[in-house]
């Protein structure tokens, strides 16, 4: 066998969507861009919701809508990809990484409260692997250090305290205490990348709460500025019978989604419950075959949160860096594609010049030294899975 790692899913209906869309002879930001956003706003129960080229896109412009910047200080995990951290810098802020709980994916959040100051703005975590964060616990945090935040726009005026900015790249689709992804924290950045669960090739989106006294409309409004040079009107808008005219209100950013790639959203969508309850069963028979093995799993369903499914996070019991480099390696020789999610930010040159060092995260570097991350998409048959699950167990005995 061949078993890749993370494939697109491609029917012949995104198939049929695109051509749709070549055909229109409207390519770039248009109709399907909006009515994608509509029907994502839709699904996670938001009032609004916009779409950009990736989800870091959304998570920079996200900072730079709430107006954060230089002498401020934005938290997020050491445990996380690059992207959840690099927006940070940016915007000029600080950028402050936790350390995350022992044996655990997500934040200490212990650690969290202690690293809020009077210069902290947000606090971005991460829904690893598509099982999103102890959003409650995080908002008491916030709640409880209201008295030392000092805002700095409208929006985080209004908000009144730390914004939670979730990097919910791997979590569209997921659940947390009946409420989906999207509608939970502040604000919520998704990535529809290639290998995720919903895919537009490349592409991102922010959802967001609604915020007393704040016009969801200005916020749409803003967000389309900071995407398309500050532009006052879009390419769909200039079409209009003598409507070329436009203003430049600030030197802003191209970060804006095709309609090419959001009808392979659209279609996506349109299927995606089944792509969820595929992801689901791949999980449980992962679950069924890995139980009392050599490997403990990321629990993804409980009876308070529901994942996206997105990752298969697996650590090699009381295993090292090189052993699992060499599990890795075996894997492969079956024609078995694997993966690490993730090695730790101040393992990274960019962030040990930044001053970060590995040492002060042990639990983050103990829960990288043994993660191996298994195939997880709907392509996967369940004659592979049993062959995955089979390989890994021979390969480590």
């Amino acid at each position: 066998m061949k078993i890749s790692f993370s494939p697109p899913d491609i029917t012949q209906e995104e198939i049929d969507e695109v051509v749709d869309t070549l055909r229109s002879g409207w390519i770039t930001t248009g109709p399907k861009t909006k009515l994608f956003e509509q029907k994502i706003a839709k699904y996670t129960n938001s009032s609004k919701a916009v779409c950009f080229n990736s989800a870091t896109s959304a998570m920079e412009l996200t900072l730079r809508l709430l107006g954060i910047g230089e002498g401020d200080e934005v938290i997020t995990s050491a445990y996380t990809y690059t992207a959840s951290a690099s927006v940070i810098h940016h915007v000029g802020a600080k950028i402050v990484l936790v350390d995350t709980a022992k044996d655990s994916f997500e934040m200490d959040y212990e650690k969290l409260e202690q690293a809020i100051t009077d210069k902290t703005k947000a606090i971005i975590p991460i829904d690893i692997a598509g099982v999103m964060c102890d959003y409650d616990k995080i908002f008491e945090i916030v709640n409880r250090k209201q008295n030392i935040f000092n805002p700095s726009n409208e929006i985080q005026k209004s908000i009144g305290r730390v914004v939670i900015l979730a990097d919910g790249a791997h979590s569209f689709g997921a659940t947390y205490k009946g409420r989906k992804s999207g509608e939970v924290a502040d604000f919520t950045c998704f990535s529809f990348h290639a290998v995720k669960n919903l895919t537009t090739a490349e592409g991102g989106a922010a959802t967001w709460r609604d915020i007393p006294n704040i016009d969801n409309e200005d916020i749409y409004t803003k967000y389309m500025l900071l995407s398309l040079h500050g532009q006052t009107k879009d390419a769909l808008s200039k079409t209009d019978p003598g409507s070329w005219e436009y203003d430049i209100i600030y030197p802003a950013y191209k970060c804006n989604m095709t309609d090419i790639m959001a009808s392979l959203g659209l279609a996506q969508l349109k299927r995606y419950d089944a792509i969820l309850e595929r992801r689901k069963q791949i999980i449980d028979m992962y679950d069924k075959y890995l139980e009392n093995s050599i490997a403990k799993s990321l629990k993804h369903f409980t009876d308070e949160s529901s994942s996206s499914g997105h990752l298969y996070l697996v650590r090699l019991n009381d295993k090292d860096e090189d052993y699992r480099n060499i599990i890795i390696k075996k894997m492969g020789e079956k024609g078995i594609a694997t993966n690490v999610h993730y090695k730790p930010l101040p393992m990274h040159t960019a962030y040990k010049n930044l001053g970060f060092n590995i040492k002060d995260y042990p639990n983050a570097f103990d829960m990288y030294r043994n993660e191996i991350t298994l195939p997880l998409h709907t392509l996967l048959s369940d004659e592979e899975v049993k062959y995955i699950t089979e390989c890994l167990k021979e390969v480590v005995k």
